[in-house]
Order: structure tokens, then C-alpha cells, then sequence
């Protein structure tokens, strides 16, 4: 077995690096430790292993096609609910509250990928596909059958976790048979199925949308999506089969009763720290999407109240995991490593900055610009577009040079220029070309960004603490777009009724307006109604665009504190992550 990569410092038995250029990085990357290289490995990374060495080439292969494909219908599934998400809540009256049930989903899916990196590690990554998937499937299909934005937001929840567990088990499947080097060209690829989604997808959902309903939308997907995971379920167990005909894998047998197994994996899994995380979180941002709804606002008491236990109750996981927690659930060993922190912190800052100015932008095109559903999220999509177009040439330059922090630092131009360029040009006025235009750019920036980081968090951690990095780097972005949303929920829920009020007519019913794309563009291009509630969609994006602005510089600041890791030397000199068969 090939050694692992580690985040240690150096040995001080390392080689000059002007006799020896192979390690000449040795001083900036992470070397083999012993600790690291004898440790215990889990049930489920033996099984990763066995796989990939009973896997041959032609079943590599396959693999890849299978969580493609599946990949493609996630995409794609994604795409028609955000094209059908205004809508939905519209349909309550309640189009201000978009951004609340996407602000829990997301820290409660960042959350669990936690939970999920020590379900996978313990049982397998075939298991916890199969559990993703079947949450997926429900959280659509309660989706469907939601009668308030209470339950499309409880659906919706169940569905992101689901969403975001199987894509973070599809990365792990793929970092088990992938190198380093190499493991950024095959994240790129398996990204690409959303450039056609970002346009077949707005369609879907116009059609649906008109000529069918939207929660035929999301009972079609729940069916799609079974159709197109269950080969790959049947090729994980098949594969696992194999290993264990060959000894690679032995069969389980904990000797445990089943209260015993629900008492591990309760302290194993620590349910106490997960729990006080996702409510702390939660509790902590939601208020500000709810401020508008409550009797008396900021001073409503339930308001304060949510805002003080959330606090408590972060307060309370941090004593918890340093003092009480048996088995820890957040791994704060690792932020001691200044690359792993500072990529997490440029995840979470990138998805906090675009979530201010996104969330609502939809929103923005179809009734300022009068664009269709489909012609809107083809704008919006242009930054999905641009990043997932780039990511595949990201891992050919990795491949090539294996530099990773310098082709970071090469995406910080288009972030910067994207982004700051949106706080003179998001305004009625502006042609939808220029718009998307600033879109390309910000995807770009982000095509370069996020999956550097995303690389830089792999190269700092050995085979065995794969899974649990992953899911921490996951976890910063969750949060990051948790509280984009809850700034831009917070903005438009309070400033955007004020300012129709400010600008509709005495006589327009501006709360009605307020909680209804449809009844929004029910007014004709010229009216006063309209030209008032273009106004006022103008003030409040231009607000927006300056928050997210404002938190670049944090991002710039966290690339500049990556070790200088070299991909490509590094695993010159201390071999792959995997063993087995590897792409």
C-alpha cells in the first residue's frame, strides 16, 4: 500500500531542495507521520480500498458513467426546483420567506455531512449512497405534496440533505479512485452535466410550471432519480461481494445487542454536539428572515428569544465537545492546520458573498427585466455555467503543474471583478447582457476557486481522514450560505416592503404585492404599480450586492495563508492516497 499524505510538519531528516528539487516543497506541503501511517482505519475506508483493488479498468470506467449519469439527473432535479422555488411560495403568499427554508436546509445538510463522513467510515460509502438517496426521494416527494410553506420547507430540507449527502458521497467514491493529481480533472467532469441542466432545466420547470403543475415537478424527479442510482447501488454491493469472496473484507459481526448498537453509534456519531449545532445555527440566522412576519419585528419576544438560545446553545456544543463529548463531533484538530482552515474559511466566504446577491435574483430578472422563467435562470445559470465549464481545465492544469495555491491566487481577478462590478451595473437600467456578462465572470472565478480549495483540504489529510475533511470544508460552505441567505433575507424582508410602501400608489394593496411574484408581474411595464415595484426591487438588489461585496476581501486574505503545496511532487515522493486500481 502506497504511503498517505499528512498534514504534519516536516521531519528533520528532510532533504535539501537544492540537491534533491523532487522535495524541494517539503517545507510548505505535508509529509507521511508515523502516527498517521499506523493508525486504525475504519470498516468503511477497508471496504473503499478493497473495492478499488478488486475494481479493473473497464469497471473503473463504468463507475464513473454510472455516478455521471446520476450526477446529470441530481443536476437537473436541482435546477427545475430553483426555477420552480418562487412559485412555490408564491403560491403561499409568501414570497419573502424563499430564502427560509433554503437557509435551514442548507445548515442542517452542512451539519450531517459530518454525521455522514462517520456513517460512511463505519459501514461503507454503498450504504450511505443508498441512505442519501432515499432521503432525497422523500424530501421530493413531500415537496409535491405540500399545503403550506411550513411542509414545502420541511420537504425541502429532507430533500437538500439528501441532495448534498449523495453528491458528497459521490466526491468520496470519486477521491477513493482518483490521485491527487489527477482527482480535479474527474471532479470537473462529473460537474459538467450541469452545463446543459442550467439550461434544460429552467425549461423544464417553465413546463411544468404552465403546462402541467409544479408538484408533478417533483414527484417526476423522485422517480427519475431511483431509476438512475439503483445500477450504481447494484455495482457498489457487487463490488463489495467480490472483495469478501477474496478475505479483503471481512463480514460484520459486532457481537453487539441492538440497544448496545444504538448506544454506540449514538456516542460514535455524537448526536448530542450535532444536535446542538444544527439548533444553535438555526436558531441563530432564522430570525432574520422572520422579522417582517413577526407582530412587533426585532422587538417581537419570540425573536429575541431565538436569537439568545441559539446563542446558548453554540456556546453549550463548544464546552460539550471540549469537556464532555466521548467521541467529538466537530474535528478541531484539524483548523489547527492554517491550509485546511483558511480553504475552509474561502469556502464559506465565497458561498456567503454570492448567496447576498443571489437568493432573490430570479426574483429580480423576471420582474424588473420581464424575463420567462426559462430566459431568467438562463442568466442566473450563467455562473453555474462558467464554473462548471472551467472545472475540467482546473484539473488539467493541476495535472500538469500540480500548483495549488497559485492557481487560486489566478482565480481572485474574476471574483473580484465579477463581484464588484454587480454594485454599479444590478440596476433596472442595466441591459440583461452586461448581467450576464458579470455572471461568466463570477463563475469563473468561482470554476477556480472552489475546487482549489476543496484539492488543497485533500492534500492536507491522510486516506482515512478524507471523508471527515471533506465534509468539514462542506460544512464551512453550508454555514456560508446559511448566512448569505439570512443577510439576504433579512434585507429583503425588511427594506423592500418599506420601499413599496414608499413608492406603490395609496391606493395598492403593498402587502399583497409584497408576498407574490405572481401578483407582481400581473402589473403591465409602464403602470405605476410596476414602475414602483421596479424601483423598489432596484433599491433593495443594489443593497445586496454591496453586503456580499463587502466580505471579498476576507476570501483574497484566507488563499494568501495556504501552504505552498505542490500535488504533483508531493505525491512524487510519498505516493498516492489510494491503493488499488486509480485513475
Amino acid at each position: 500500500m502506497a504511503p498517505s499524505i499528512t498534514g504534519s510538519t516536516p521531519s528533520s531528516h528532510e532533504r535539501d531542495p537544492e540537491k534533491h528539487p523532487v522535495s524541494a516543497i517539503d517545507n510548505e506541503a505535508h509529509e507521511l507521520s508515523d502516527e498517521d501511517s499506523s493508525q486504525h482505519k475504519q470498516e468503511g475506508v477497508k471496504q473503499a480500498e478493497a473495492i478499488t483493488t478488486v475494481l479493473s479498468k473497464r469497471m473503473l470506467i463504468c463507475m464513473f458513467i454510472l455516478l455521471y449519469l446520476v450526477s446529470f439527473v441530481d443536476a437537473l432535479a436541482q435546477s427545475v426546483g430553483d426555477s420552480l422555488a418562487p412559485y412555490v411560495t408564491s403560491s403561499f403568499g409568501q414570497h419573502g420567506l424563499l430564502t427560509t427554508a433554503s437557509l435551514i436546509a442548507r445548515i442542517i445538510g452542512g451539519v450531517i455531512s459530518l454525521t455522514i463522513a462517520k456513517v460512511i467510515d463505519i459501514w461503507g460509502r454503498c450504504e450511505g449512497f443508498i441512505f442519501m438517496v432515499v432521503i432525497s426521494v422523500i424530501g421530493q416527494i413531500l415537496k409535491a405534496v405540500s399545503h403550506d410553506v411550513e411542509s414545502y420547507a420541511a420537504g425541502y430540507t429532507l430533500y437538500w440533505v439528501g441532495h448534498i449527502g449523495m453528491n458528497y458521497v459521490i466526491n468520496i467514491i470519486l477521491s477513493d479512485m482518483t490521485s491527487l493529481r489527477n482527482r480535479l480533472i474527474i471532479f470537473g467532469l462529473q460537474n459538467t452535466p450541469s452545463i446543459v441542466t442550467v439550461f434544460a432545466g429552467s425549461r423544464i420547470a417553465d413546463l411544468f410550471y404552465h403546462e402541467a403543475h409544479f408538484r408533478w415537478a417533483f414527484g417526476a424527479f423522485s422517480i427519475i432519480l431511483v431509476a438512475f442510482a439503483a445500477p450504481v447501488c447494484i455495482l457498489l454491493i457487487w463490488s463489495q461481494r467480490k472483495a469478501m469472496r477474496q478475505g479483503l473484507i471481512q463480514p460484520r459481526n459486532s457481537g453487539r445487542t441492538a440497544w448496545q448498537s444504538v448506544k454506540y453509534y449514538f456516542v460514535e456519531l455524537d448526536v448530542v454536539g450535532m444536535l446542538l449545532t444544527v439548533f444553535g445555527f438555526v436558531l441563530l440566522l432564522l430570525p432574520f428572515s422572520l422579522t417582517r412576519y413577526a407582530p412587533h419585528g426585532w422587538s417581537t419576544g419570540y425573536i429575541i428569544a431565538m436569537f439568545v438560545l441559539g446563542g446558548v446553545l453554540l456556546t453549550a456544543f463548544v464546552i460539550w465537545e471540549k469537556y464532555f463529548a466521548p467521541v467529538q463531533f466537530f474535528p478541531f484538530k484539524y483548523l489547527k492546520d492554517r491550509t485546511i482552515l483558511s480553504a475552509c474559511g474561502l469556502n464559506g466566504i465565497m458561498f456567503l458573498s454570492i448567496f447576498c446577491w443571489d437568493a432573490y435574483y430570479g426574483s429580480y430578472l423576471q420582474v424588473v427585466h420581464g424575463l420567462s422563467i426559462t430566459t431568467s435562470y438562463y442568466v442566473l445559470n450563467g455562473l453555474s455555467l462558467a464554473s462548471y465549464f472551467i472545472g475540467p481545465f482546473v484539473g488539467l492544469f493541476i495535472s500538469k503543474t500540480g500548483a495549488v495555491k497559485w492557481a487560486a491566487i489566478g482565480g481572485i481577478p474574476f471574483v473580484v471583478l465579477g463581484t464588484v462590478l454587480l454594485v454599479e451595473f444590478r440596476k433596472p437600467t442595466t441591459p440583461v447582457g452586461v448581467l450576464v456578462i458579470l455572471q461568466i465572470l463570477n463563475g469563473l472565478g468561482d470554476g477556480i476557486w472552489s475546487p482549489i480549495s476543496q484539492l488543497a483540504v485533500m492534500a492536507s489529510v491522510p486516506h482515512q481522514q478524507l471523508a471527515v475533511a471533506l465534509a468539514l470544508f462542506g460544512l464551512f460552505g453550508s454555514i456560508g450560505s446559511a448566512i448569505g441567505n439570512a443577510i439576504a433575507g433579512a434585507i429583503w424582508n425588511n427594506v423592500l416592503p418599506q420601499k413599496l410602501e414608499e413608492f406603490l400608489p395609496a391606493d395598492a394593496n403593498a402587502a399583497e404585492i409584497f408576498g407574490s411574484i405572481v401578483v407582481q408581474q400581473s402589473f403591465p411595464f409602464g403602470s405605476p404599480e410596476r414602475n414602483a415595484i421596479i424601483a423598489a426591487y432596484g433599491d433593495v438588489q443594489r443593497k445586496l450586492v454591496i453586503a456580499g461585496s463587502a466580505f471579498l476581501p476576507l476570501g483574497v486574505l484566507f488563499i494568501l495563508l495556504w501552504k505552498n503545496i505542490n500535488v504533483k511532487r508531493l505525491e512524487a515522493t510519498h505516493g498516492t492516497q489510494s491503493k488499488g486500481t486509480i485513475f
